[in-house]
């Protein structure tokens, strides 16, 4: 069942009190040279450099770079923390805490639960779109009440999560638009915990999201735990390409089922003109195994391919952005209304 809080500013920056300072103030800054007015030749610039210490992202250190934008300014844009708001590691799995263990115990729950049959189950269920019907931006606020279990860098209600990384893709971006809602809608489908959309479990709502009808890669965190799942008796599903022929795209592809697919399906049917590449980054942002281990690269096709780079760019924003430094709703909210008109309907089918 989700964690439901009432939205108290003050119990909010009190929080974490134990902190190391030092540790807190870490930080690595990005620099940014706008060289070329080519997009595509920016984008190919952009080059921000990660050190993982394990594949999954463990001792987390960025290297400084001048790095292109596609915002035409040169200086300090969006600042980049070694830091989590628990004071370790970014998606550090190993890190002893009473976070970690409930954070390991919801992965083991997901792992034996998620199934090639459940998430074909799911995605004819809820692709109905019959669930409720309401706008974006009153869909966000629900989020006021959830707190992702999953999430070992964070612990604070979701739609802090998408204001901070939508002002953080703001700052580095300002020109595309397109990219600033993109990071506020990313996570939108954790209204799956809320009763109004059927209060899933937390394991098919958040957390990494994987192939299934295939083997389960070992990049995948706490894969120990797929020992359990019924799929693993599945002498087809345990080969490389499992149910799929290589380089047949990811579409083609069964994901387990959560927040990621729920909104893709919800933009894409009720026809967002938001780009592809927005649709991608909704659908692949929890793929880990893809974008920070390189897992499963050989189902991709060409235009997987050609948008990983947007994925790719978006992962350090939807990362590293996680912080107890809380975004002025009011202030910010009519620029994001906005946005919400030009892409979308005013009501949606949920």
């Amino acid at each position: 069942m989700a964690m439901v809080r009432a939205l108290f500013p003050s119990q909010y920056l009190c929080m974490n009190k134990t902190k190391n300072n030092a540790q807190i103030g870490s930080k690595r800054s990005i620099q940014v040279s706008c060289r070329s007015s080519n997009q595509e030749d920016l984008l190919s610039q952009r080059q921000t450099s990660y050190n993982h210490g394990d594949e999954f992202g463990l001792q987390v250190e960025v290297e400084e770079k001048k790095v292109a934008s596609f915002n035409g300014n040169e200086g300090v844009v969006f600042e980049v923390s070694n830091i989590n708001a628990f004071g370790q590691s970014f998606r550090d799995y190993n890190a002893k805490s009473e976070r970690q263990k409930s954070v390991e115990e919801f992965y083991r729950v997901q792992h034996i639960n998620q199934t090639y049959d459940y998430v074909t189950k799911m995605r004819k269920e809820y692709g109905k779109l019959n669930k409720i019907e309401m706008s974006i931006w009153d869909c966000c606020e629900l989020l006021n009440d959830v707190v992702d279990d999953s999430d070992p860098d964070l612990d604070e209600p979701q739609i802090e999560h998408l204001l901070q990384t939508a002002e953080a893709i703001r700052k580095d971006y300002p020109n595309e638009d397109w990219l600033h809602l993109t990071g506020l809608i990313h996570d939108l489908g954790k209204v799956l915990l809320h009763p109004s959309f059927g209060e899933l479990p937390q394991w098919a709502v958040v957390g990494d999201t994987f192939p299934l009808g295939c083997a389960f890669d070992e990049s995948i965190v706490h894969h120990k735990y797929f020992k359990e799942n019924q799929d693993i008796n599945n002498m087809i599903y345990n080969t490389k390409n499992g149910v799929y022929e290589e380089g047949c795209g990811l579409n083609k592809v069964v994901m387990s089922w959560g927040h990621d697919d729920y909104m893709y399906l919800v933009a894409k049917e009720n026809g967002t003109t938001l780009p592809y590449a927005a649709l991608f980054v909704i659908r692949y942002h929890s793929f880990y195994a893809l974008h920070k281990s390189g897992a499963y690269k050989h189902l991709m096709n060409e235009e997987d391919k050609e948008n990983m780079k947007w994925l790719n760019i978006f992962n350090k924003y939807d990362l590293y952005s996680k912080s107890n430094v809380r975004i002025d709703v009011e202030k910010v909210k009519p620029y994001y209304l906005s946005l919400i008109q030009k892409y979308f309907p005013k009501i949606l089918r949920w």
